[in-house]
């Protein structure tokens, strides 16, 4: 009896699986009820009058002041012919007698040994820029020329003090931008 429930229980369960899909269509038609009668009442309702547009306030603007003398025209000034490069022989620096106190000593990516063959390097790409932008007449350059000429000039400027400074890789880099923007400008 006890393995007889278990067994009744099981069929009945599966019993009602057995079907594969649901019963989805009604058996019989639903009855739809009939559409409400159409009654309408015109509407004689007056149209509204229009509304005016708000006025908007007067706005009070000062008036501009009329030059009482006609402007003048700007003097042309000519800009400065750009200066060969001045080439100084070193001058040798008096010995000390005592031993002066030594800041920290910088960082430096290049080998001691390749140091004077990266400022020579240098040296002759400013030297190259500064030949190519001596080639050029700055005043018959139109703007954009001139803002390419006066930054080519700028990057000699900063390529220099690098060099004072013994930050090589910069110098090289703004020595390199100044030399294709020279060369560039030379072209045209």
């Amino acid at each position: 009896m006890k393995t007889l429930l278990p067994v009744v229980l099981v069929s009945v369960v599966a019993s009602g699986c057995m079907r594969t899909a649901a019963k989805t269509a009604p058996d019989a038609p639903l009855d739809m009820p009939a559409p409400p009668p159409r009654e309408m009442e015109p509407n004689e309702t007056e149209t509204p009058a229009p509304v005016p547009l708000v006025i908007e306030p007067a706005r009070s603007t000062p008036p501009r002041p009329r030059p009482t003398t006609p402007p003048q025209q700007p003097a042309k000034v000519e800009p400065p012919k750009p200066e060969p490069p001045k080439i100084e022989p070193p001058v040798e620096a008096p010995k000390p007698v005592e031993e002066p106190i030594r800041s920290p000593s910088t960082l430096q990516t290049t080998p001691a040994t390749a140091e004077g063959e990266v400022e020579r390097a240098i040296r002759a790409s400013l030297q190259r820029a500064n030949a190519d932008l001596n080639r050029i007449d700055y005043r018959v350059l139109n703007t954009d020329a001139k803002t390419q000429y006066d930054t080519a000039k700028r990057f000699i400027r900063q390529a220099d003090e690098a060099m004072k400074a013994k930050n090589l890789v910069f110098a090289k880099t703004v020595a390199d931008k100044a030399v294709v923007l020279a060369a560039q400008l030379g072209g045209r």
